[in-house]
C-alpha cells in the first residue's frame, strides 16, 4: 500500500509507520478534498508531497479509495475541460464526506491520546 523511500536500516520503522497508515487512506484523500476540488494524481502527489517523498501511496490503492469515496456517496466525481493529455476526473467532497472526515479525526485524536499514554508519552 505504501511505498518507502527511506534507507534499508529504516524499514522496520517504515514498516511499522505504514501499518499504522493503512486503513487511513479514505480519510487522508477527504482531508485532501476539504481544501478544493482534486483529480486522482494531483491528489497522490499531494499525499507524497506531505511526507517530504517518505511515503507515496500506490495509485491503484487511491483509485479504489476515490470509487469507494463516491459509492459511499462521500466524495462527487466530475470530468473537468480537456487539457493537454485529456479530461480529467476531479473530485468533491460532500457534506457526508465531510462528516465522516471529522468523526475519522476525532476517533484518531482519541486513539492517539490513547497510545501516548500507553507509551507514557505524555509530559
Amino acid at each position: 500500500m505504501f511505498e518507502s523511500s527511506g534507507s534499508d536500516a529504516a524499514l522496520l520503522g517504515d514498516a511499522f509507520a505504514a501499518d499504522l497508515l493503512r486503513g487511513h487512506t479514505d480519510t487522508i484523500v477527504l482531508g485532501i478534498l476539504r481544501r478544493g476540488d482534486s483529480y486522482g494524481f494531483e491528489i497522490f502527489k499531494t499525499i507524497r508531497d506531505a511526507t517530504g517523498g517518505a511515503y507515496e501511496i500506490k495509485e491503484a490503492t487511491l483509485y479504489a479509495s476515490y470509487r469507494r469515496l463516491v459509492k459511499d456517496g462521500l466524495v462527487e466525481a466530475y470530468w473537468g475541460d480537456e487539457t493537454k493529455g485529456g479530461r480529467r476526473k476531479y473530485y468533491r467532497i460532500t457534506d457526508a464526506g465531510h462528516a465522516v472526515y471529522r468523526r475519522n479525526v476525532a476517533a484518531w485524536v482519541v486513539t492517539r491520546d490513547l497510545i501516548d499514554s500507553l507509551l507514557d508519552l505524555r509530559d
